[in-house]
């Protein structure tokens, strides 16, 4: 028995001089995060109805990422809570359910890589394998970001090779998304997993929904589907995609090109229910085959002058995209665009510069059955470019008719205080029909102005402060394309925010002065 006792602990001894030695030659890091924000809202997203009462609220995310860096191994484990205070009781059951999730998990193998002698194929500097539960983010975070505004955040299941050579940077890789491993299943039709599993009837009755089938419309012809199911917070996620990004540093100037497809299942309407209980409307993808949707474009920047020239350190940024194909209800996509041009201007803490862009929409006057010119900005992160009270191409709606931003941007930098100061005027970007009167009258191309204000502190180094206050100057023009309705809802939006951001770095190592 002793000899056993003795091999074992030799064995586990053996174990831990193992780990010890492994730690020490790899890289491994911890990081926390707390971030809670407490919001005060009066029409943010939408206008909000007349006689309507102020929300206010605290929201919070908890998240621990875990990192673990080898020779030719980098693994990510990211794992988060989100909720809101009070949204569970203090004391909950089984049945209430758990909003931990995986935010991300994924490992990157090395392939090549020049500088390693131990590895025989060297045709390119470094090439890698990504794969997993990650992040997608990309230049501006303007397509495909990780919305990290948002307490969510957003994350996307895929396979990405990630190559660089000579200075070029490529991605490419995909994702096939499924709600289930198929057992018993024939076929991979595919609705997302947080579809409802019930929903009220037109006559008030609640129904059970059955897998592949989502409602659009029950009581009174209500939208019943309350929860997102796209990441871009629209009733279909994604059943695949497949993209490629190319990028090279040319001096101060940085080109980047991008394609990225996605593919929706297709779906018939269909309705649930009978005359006595009722009826809920909806879409059932039980269909063959995908609706492509293409986007490609190019970005550049460029900076140019220094800190001590008149005009400071310029920056320039310039984009233009395109949608072909097929948008995720089959229409097809013709003259879809999304372009712009953005200028700053630094000079010592301060920077300043103007911007415009247009993102294509509907032509009012020249409908065309089966045809759409609406840009789908994708997966990217609207809160940081159509304004920061979120009225545009999120979860709340965005105009059939397109957008145009002009926009002007003001920063103030220092040690541990940062101020930006950002004001939007928002109008159409394609002729827009009033269909409310009857009179088939052209709507106003303003939409409103909007004024965002934000200011951030650094208390330590894990830890900031931040302060935001927006207001928007909204017309009736926005009032019908985001609810349909002229004159019932109050023209002005006011919006509030404090957010706490607590970030430790729990492998973090303080410099300890070196007396002399």
């Amino acid at each position: 028995m002793r000899k056993k006792q003795l091999f074992s602990k030799k064995i586990w001894l053996f174990i831990l001089i193992y780990f010890i030695k492994t730690a020490a030659s790899a890289q491994m890091s911890l990081v926390g995060q707390i971030r809670t924000r407490t919001e005060v809202r009066d029409g943010l997203g939408n206008l909000a109805p007349i006689g309507a009462k102020t929300a206010a609220f605290t929201s919070q995310r908890t998240r621990l990422t875990f990192g673990y860096k080898w020779d030719r191994v980098i693994f990510t484990t990211s794992v988060q809570d989100v909720r809101v205070w009070g949204q569970d009781a203090s004391s909950i059951s089984n049945a209430d359910g758990s909003r931990l999730m995986v935010h991300e998990a994924n490992a990157e193998l090395i392939l090549a890589n020049s500088v390693d002698t131990t590895i025989k194929f060297r045709p390119i500097q470094n090439l890698s394998l990504k794969i997993g539960r990650q992040e997608l983010v990309y230049d501006d975070v303007r397509l495909l970001g990780n919305l990290d505004w948002l307490q969510q955040a957003r994350r996307f299941d895929a396979a990405i090779f990630k190559a660089q050579h000579m200075g070029w940077l490529l991605d490419f890789g995909g994702g096939f998304n499924q709600n289930s491993d198929g057992f018993g299943v024939n076929g991979t039709y595919y609705t997302a997993g947080n579809a409802p599993t019930t929903a009220l009837s037109n006559k008030n009755v609640t129904l059970a929904i059955p897998a592949g089938f989502i409602p659009t419309a029950g009581k009174n012809g209500a939208l019943v589907l309350a929860t997102p199911l796209s990441t871009n917070g629209q009733n279909q996620q994604f059943k695949s995609f497949q993209m490629a990004y190319l990028t090279r540093k040319f001096k101060q100037t940085k080109l980047s090109a991008l394609f990225f497809k996605d593919d929706f299942s297709k779906y018939v309407s269909d309705s649930l229910g009978n005359a006595t209980q009722g009826y809920v409307y909806g879409r059932r993808y039980n269909q063959a085959g995908v609706n492509s949707r293409m986007t490609y474009g190019l970005m550049a920047n460029n900076q140019f002058g220094n800190a001590s020239s008149f005009f400071g350190k310029v920056s320039t940024q310039a984009w233009f995209y395109a949608q072909s194909g097929k948008d995720r209800d089959g229409l097809s996509i013709k003259n879809a665009y999304h372009y712009g041009a953005f200028a700053t201007m630094q000079k010592g803490k301060w920077s300043f510069g103007p911007g415009y862009e247009v993102l294509t929409g509907n032509n009012g006057q020249k409908v065309v059955a089966g045809q759409t010119s609406k840009f789908d900005p994708l997966y990217g992160t609207p809160h940081k470019h159509w304004g920061y009270m979120d009225y545009f191409y999120v979860g709340t709606g965005s105009p059939a008719g397109g957008l145009k931003d002009a926009y002007l941007k003001l920063k103030y930098v220092n040690k541990i205080f940062t101020f930006t100061a950002d004001g939007h005027y928002f109008s159409l970007a394609a002729p827009t029909i009033n269909k409310l009167d009857g009179a088939s009258k052209l709507l106003n191309s303003k939409l409103g102005s909007e004024i965002d204000l934000v200011g951030q502190v650094a208390m330590n180094k894990f830890t900031t402060l931040e302060l935001g206050y927006s207001i928007m100057k909204g017309s009736n023009s926005l009032e019908y394309v985001k609810s349909n309705t002229m004159d019932k809802t109050k023209k002005t939006g006011n919006w509030a925010y404090l957010m706490l951001n607590i970030r430790p770095d729990f492998f973090y190592t303080k410099p300890v002065a070196i007396k002399q």
